[in-house]
Parts: structure tokens; sequence; C-alpha cells
């Protein structure tokens, strides 16, 4: 284990997609009162972003560009899926407190897999989830400060892997991952950038 692969890193940045011309959609923003935190070595951020800020330190500004394929991939017409409307009933009623259009869902494939997906359209029998990362086909400008960055204690480290567990809290969630870790999205190990696998 290398010197870097467990270090508890907090940042602040603005995450912009870069749109035609010099025009750029700010979409993601993690504050001094919120930064993002993670834990380097543990599979919580994109690997490129990680790459990028993982030897910083504290104080360090950064500025770069994920390419596509370096952050959640190209969007895939594939990933529109329609579901029967049943699936997400209960006692014959759709949950309508959280499955509307626009809302991010988790789900779980035949195999057990744990994903979300994104709400597209609702109608009487089906509904159309978008399983694509909700910024799969763009670019990540992320700018922003390292505000913390130390070697992680061995309770950090287990209370992230109770997480990633799926123990407690979001299990590395991050850029774009919206309402679909409840309510402990933006709290210590969720942030941005990692996307919620949970």
């Amino acid at each position: 284990m290398d010197k870097t692969s467990n270090k508890f890193i907090a940042v602040t940045y603005k995450l912009y997609a870069p749109m035609e011309g010099n025009e750029r959609e700010l979409i993601e923003e993690a504050t001094k009162e919120q930064p993002f935190q993670f834990i380097s070595g543990m599979g919580l951020t994109l690997d490129d972003f990680e790459t990028q800020i993982v030897s910083l330190q504290v104080g360090d500004k950064f500025d770069f560009t994920l390419s596509q394929e370096q952050a959640y991939g190209p969007y895939v017409q594939e990933g529109l899926q329609r579901v029967p409307r049943k699936v997400f009933e209960i006692d014959g009623k759709l949950d309508s407190k959280h499955v509307f259009e626009g809302a991010i869902v988790p789900l779980t494939n035949s195999d057990g897999e744990r994903f979300n997906g994104t709400i597209v359209k609702i109608d009487q029998t089906e509904i159309t989830v978008d399983l694509n990362h909700p910024l799969a086909g763009k670019e990540l400008n992320f700018v922003g400060q390292v505000t913390e960055s130390r070697e992680a204690t061995n309770e950090e480290i287990q209370q992230m892997a109770q997480m990633l567990s799926g123990e407690r809290g979001c299990g590395g969630c991050g850029g774009g991952c919206g309402s679909g870790c409840g309510d402990n999205c933006g709290e210590a190990g969720c942030g941005g950038c990692g996307g919620c696998n949970s």
C-alpha cells in the first residue's frame, strides 16, 4: 500500500460542464461549509479525479477537465429502459413521494447489484428509467482548492468501509447523485464526483 492510499482529503470546488463556444454550465458546488470529503485508495471518487487531487497539499488550487471517458462515459441510448409501473408500486399505489419525473431512484438487478436510475416518464402501465449516470456524455471541469489532506485515521477508514458495504449512509456518492442516496447524501463521504453506486 503506498503512502497516498489512505489519505483523508477535503476539497471545495465548482464543477462545470463545458458547452458550445466558451460557455460552461455550473453543475455542482462543494463549499467550505460542505466540502467534498473522501479517503483516497477506497474507490470513492473517479480515478482520474483522485489522481489529480491526491498529491496536492492544503491550500493548493486546481483546475482540470476530465473527458467523457475519464468521467462517466458517453451517453448510451440503450440506457433508457421501460419498466412495469407495478415495480414502483406499494400496495397497488405509486410511491409518488419518491417516484416522480426527474427523481433518482435506487434499483437492483437480478444479480443483486445496486445502482441508480433517473425517472424520465411515468404513464399508466410503464415507467421510463434512464440508467445512464446523470453526467454521462459530459466533460467535467473541476475548479477548486484542497482544504484538508492528511493520513486517514483507522476509525475513518472503518466508517467508510461500513458505508461502502451498505451498513450505513450513502456509500461514496457524489457527482449528480441527487436524491438517490437518501438523507445522508452530502455528509462525510458523500458530496461530489464519485458517482453514487449504492
